[in-house]
C-alpha cells in the first residue's frame, strides 16, 4: 500500500460507484486523485537507488539490488544501451520476485539467443514512451471512469485500473501487476516497480504461467 498512514483512514470513501450520477463519480475521483497523488509523492524509495535522478533507467536498475533478473533480460535483448542513453521512457519494472512467478524453465529459455525476439517483445511490453507519472495514470483513470489504457513500445496496450488505492496493470490475458513503488524519476524517464510480469499478445499465458 502506497498511501501514508494519515490517509489510510479515508480509503473507505474511495470506492468507485457504478450506478451513481456522474457528478458523484467525479467528486470521488477528484478526492482519489488528490489523496493518492499525495501518497505517491511520499512513497518510500530509501531501500534502493531509484531516487537518483541523475542516473539513467538502466543505471538505477543495476544499482537497485532488486532487479537483477530484469537487468539480465534487458542485456540479453540488447535493450541496455537504449535504456541508458535514449528516452524519455516509462518503465514498469518487474522485481526479481515478480520474475520468480514465471516458470523458471520458460524464463531460462527466453534468455537464450534464439528466443531474443520473444524476450524483446516481453520487455518492450513493459515500456511506454514518455514520462507517465502516477498522477498522469490517475488522471487518465478519472477521465476514463476508472479505466485507462496505454500503448507500449511493443505495440500492444496495457490496461490500468484501481484496486482500492493500488494502481493495477492488466494485459489482455488477464494477468495483473500492481505498482508497488511509483514515480522514480531518472534522467531519461520514470520507473514504476511492479509485482508481476505482464505479457504481450505474442506470448500466451499458457507458455508463461
Amino acid at each position: 500500500m502506497y498511501i501514508v498512514d494519515e490517509f489510510n483512514r479515508l480509503s473507505i470513501f474511495l470506492i468507485f460507484p457504478s450506478p451513481e450520477p456522474m457528478k458523484s463519480y467525479v467528486s470521488v475521483c477528484a478526492l482519489l486523485f488528490l489523496i493518492t497523488s499525495l501518497g505517491y509523492g511520499q512513497t518510500s524509495f530509501t531501500e534502493n537507488s531509484f531516487l537518483k535522478k541523475e542516473n539513467s533507467i538502466i543505471e538505477s536498475a543495476a544499482d537497485s539490488g532488486n532487479h537483477y533478473t530484469l537487468l539480465e533480460a534487458v542485456k540479453a535483448a540488447n535493450l541496455d544501451k537504449i535504456l541508458n542513453e535514449d528516452g524519455p521512457f516509462t518503465v514498469f519494472a518487474p522485481s526479481d520476485m515478480a520474475f520468480r512467478k514465471l516458470s523458471k524453465v520458460n524464463l531460462k529459455e527466453l534468455l537464450l539467443p534464439e528466443n531474443k525476439k520473444e524476450l524483446f517483445s516481453l520487455l518492450t511490453y513493459h515500456i511506454v514512451a514518455g514520462n507517465i507519472t502516477a498522477s498522469k495514470i490517475l488522471k487518465a483513470l478519472c477521465n476514463g471512469n476508472g479505466k485507462a489504457s496505454f500503448t507500449t513500445v511493443q505495440g500492444d496496450k496495457i490496461f490500468a485500473s484501481m484496486d482500492g488505492l493500488d494502481i493495477v496493470l492488466t494485459d489482455k490475458a488477464g494477468n495483473r501487476a500492481k505498482i508497488t513503488s511509483a514515480d522514480a524519476n531518472q534522467c531519461n524517464g520514470i520507473i514504476h516497480e511492479i509485482d508481476s510480469v505482464i505479457l504481450p499478445n505474442a506470448l500466451s499465458a499458457t507458455n508463461l504461467p
